[in-house]
């Protein structure tokens, strides 16, 4: 239940109202968000709590996050992405 309601946490806050980033976040927390690892999911919600300007700056590829965690949560939601 509580993996439950985490999941459906994940997905409200994937919603960010950029289009460029909605078609990235709410297919990757429907789709991919429960499969991942509990060190993935921590580093998901790390990425949720970044400021829409960033995550614009990276999905767009333009730099990649300095913070290592992130840079990797990012690939995945790109790898994701690019898999549909």
């Amino acid at each position: 239940m509580a993996d439950d309601i985490e999941a459906k946490r994940v997905r409200w806050h994937s919603r960010r109202g950029m289009l460029e980033l909605d078609v990235l976040l709410v297919p990757f927390a429907e789709e991919a968000y429960t499969s991942l690892s509990a060190e993935d999911k921590v580093r998901y919600r790390q990425l949720l709590d970044c400021e829409d300007p960033d995550l614009f700056t990276w999905f767009m590829e333009h730099i990649i996050p300095d913070d290592p965690d992130i840079a990797r949560i990012v690939k995945l939601v790109q790898e994701h992405a690019r898999s549909r």
